[in-house]
């Protein structure tokens, strides 16, 4: 009876341990869980995806093949409890950064993951360097949880591949072109629409473009939420690299085009200088014929009024003007009238 005793309460304190006081668990603040049961995940009746708003960027297409059950949620906090034939599973949701050249399955790809390559659309091979940022969707889990093997590995060759697509049909937007090296033997080039067609796409005009380049990846990869389970916050393409041949020849036409545009910019100024300084003289030749108008003016208005005064009066006025001339002269030669 003893033995027997004993063997029962071994056998329910080994229940108690290994299926109450284990089953306990807790979730991180920057956690989410789901629970299984049997296997199964537990579901929010029949919704899925497709009736959330992460949904609404994909085709029919995409909508047939990317439709995923909505799961229900465990949030942070605890401690919950779980059955021995239940199963909990843990993802981090906080934000994290990736390496664009990262390969998570084959670390030594892309130069050791610190250089993409992607070739432009006038045939060089450009690297590529930037960051991605990304989280995982709290409204798909179970396309993260389950739907995926290693969603991280989709979502990277997802990036990567809509990137190249970019790079390689890259036309920089009209205005914006920057020069570039135009083929050996060709004749000049008329206007800036025909270098531009003649020059295909050049470094400088990725370079330039980097803003637009990054705001087409976030609305190209803003689906990723109902692919993948993953949210791509930003992507940060910060550099773009020519290949080495290349580089010294975009260096000196860099200078050469900076050297001219400063050409410009002083020409323009001092024909600005110039154009300030003749209206400057044109104001004061102006003034000066204005100012010695200005007593004429007023000695004829004095004649008109005194020739009112009465008869005589004008000639009176000219005969004492022409003596006080006299008076001040010291010859006076007179025109000798015909005999």
């Amino acid at each position: 009876m003893a033995i027997t005793l004993g063997s029962i309460i071994g056998f329910v304190t080994w229940f108690l341990l290994r299926y109450l006081v284990a089953g306990l668990y807790t979730v991180n603040q920057n956690e989410r869980a789901v629970k299984t049961s049997f296997g199964r995940a537990q579901r929010v009746g029949q919704a899925t995806t497709l009736g959330d708003p992460i949904s609404e960027g994909l085709n029919d297409e995409e909508k047939s093949r990317y439709t995923y059950p909505q799961v229900r949620v465990i949030p942070p906090g605890g401690p919950y409890f779980k059955w021995p034939w239940e199963r909990v599973y843990k993802v981090t949701v906080a934000t994290q950064t990736i390496n664009m050249a990262t390969d998570p399955e084959s670390p030594q790809a892309n130069s050791g993951g610190t250089m993409l390559e992607a070739v432009t659309k006038d045939q060089l091979n450009t690297g590529l360097k930037g960051q991605i940022r990304y989280r995982t969707s709290e409204r798909n889990l179970y396309a993260y949880v389950f739907g995926v093997k290693h969603p991280i590995v989709h979502v990277m060759g997802y990036f990567i591949s809509v990137l190249r697509e970019r790079i390689a049909n890259f036309e920089a937007p009209a205005g914006t072109a920057a020069i570039g090296i135009a083929p050996v033997g060709t004749a000049p080039l008329s206007s800036p629409d025909v270098a531009t067609a003649a020059m295909g796409v050049s470094i400088n005009d990725l370079r330039k473009n980097l803003r637009d380049i990054n705001e087409h990846m976030d609305q190209e990869c803003r689906t990723s939420a109902a692919r993948y389970g993953i949210v791509l916050d930003a992507s940060l393409i910060t550099g773009i690299d020519p290949p080495s041949e290349v580089e010294s020849a975009l260096a000196a036409i860099n200078t050469a085009y900076n050297q001219v545009s400063s050409d410009i910019s002083l020409a323009q100024a001092g024909a600005d200088q110039k154009i300030v300084q003749s209206k400057r003289a044109v104001e004061i030749e102006t003034l000066r014929a204005q100012a010695e108008v200005q007593p004429l003016v007023a000695v004829a208005d004095q004649l008109s009024e005194l020739s009112k005064t009465g008869v005589g009066a004008l000639e009176t006025y000219v005969r004492n003007v022409r003596l006080g001339l006299f008076g001040n002269a010291r010859k006076v030669i007179i025109e000798a009238g015909h005999e």
